[in-house]
């Protein structure tokens, strides 16, 4: 074969639609740390991550209207090539969603889920602070969190992507619902302060849940999005207040020690404004945003936000 004919080859073969399945999802929690952690797993050689972050799949309304989904246009985001073991995505309200961990089931039963979870109290702010800056958002932070359940009626039944402030918060009914679909085998759920503050070690339990070569990550801090002020005392105190059952839960069921999330005490990290988490410096592919918090690029009627 000349070498012409052996690289039109691989001409065609990059451009042929991938057939693979996709084997896990990076599924939450928005402003939790998943933008950095897709950085991250994108440094690692057997590892294809989709072409962009948050593809939106299984949490489409609309694609999952008719009987029969054609999952073609999802596995086409993906261009694994020989040295690639893996395959996935990061889509961060596939957590919320109620109704994504039942389609991602009926699209492989075998899909491991990666979940990285924080201070909901910080997590509620940040996700304000995010739909402030973008202009969706004209209330303060009391007040808008007062107005929640009023205002998410206007999502039809369905979970509200813009105003969701507080309930994106309770992980462990979130959880229960991916457990109901997935053995706990399957989900990792890991802490974005250990993300954060021990990136490495974080990791470790990545490529261990996915079955892969340990690799150590260059990180570097990254703060976006400062915070015009720090939450008020009290309504960071209701807040709390209103999480600690769900916390406590997580606490049981993870063998977790959530003391400092049940405090009123704000962390300083946090207090500064957005940190995702550390994001890998040299990653390959990385997206754009490494390392700014993440959310959700969409509305509450499926179009996008930008």
């Amino acid at each position: 074969m000349s070498t012409i004919q052996k690289a039109w080859r691989a001409v065609r073969r990059s451009l042929a639609p991938n057939r693979r399945q996709v084997d896990f999802v990076i599924g939450g929690a928005q402003k939790g740390g998943t933008t950095a952690l897709d950085a991250f797993l994108r440094s690692h050689d057997a590892l294809c991550m989709a072409e962009r972050k948050e593809l939106h799949f299984f949490d489409d309304e609309e694609r999952f209207g008719s009987e029969r989904v054609d999952y073609r246009a999802y596995e086409a985001s993906f261009r694994p090539n020989a040295g690639h073991r893996l395959l996935g995505e990061a889509t961060p309200i596939y957590l919320y969603w109620r109704a994504a961990p039942r389609r991602v089931h009926a699209y492989n039963p075998g899909m491991k889920w990666i979940v990285v979870l924080r201070d909901p109290v910080e997590r509620a702010y940040s996700h304000w602070n995010m739909e402030r800056q973008r202009g969706a958002e004209t209330l303060p932070f009391a007040e808008a969190i007062a107005a929640e359940a009023e205002r998410c009626q206007g999502a039809c039944g369905l979970q509200h992507r813009v105003f969701s402030y507080v309930d994106r918060g309770r992980y462990f009914e979130q959880l229960r619902r991916v457990w109901s679909w997935f053995p706990r085998e399957q989900v990792l759920v890991l802490k974005n302060d250990d993300l954060r503050r021990q990136p490495n070690t974080a990791l470790g339990r990545v490529w261990d849940f996915l079955g892969v070569e340990p690799i150590d990550v260059v990180t570097r801090d990254v703060h976006a999005r400062a915070y015009e002020e720090p939450i008020d005392a009290a309504v960071r105190e209701r807040l709390r207040e209103l999480y600690a059952p769900g916390i406590r839960e997580l606490e049981r069921v993870l063998g977790w020690d959530c003391s400092r999330w049940l405090s009123c005490a704000a962390d300083p990290a946090d207090s500064k404004g957005d940190v995702d988490a550390p994001a890998g410096s040299g990653s390959r592919d990385a997206p754009e945003r490494a390392g700014v918090a993440d959310g959700d690029r969409r509305v509450a009627g499926g179009r996008s936000a930008g």
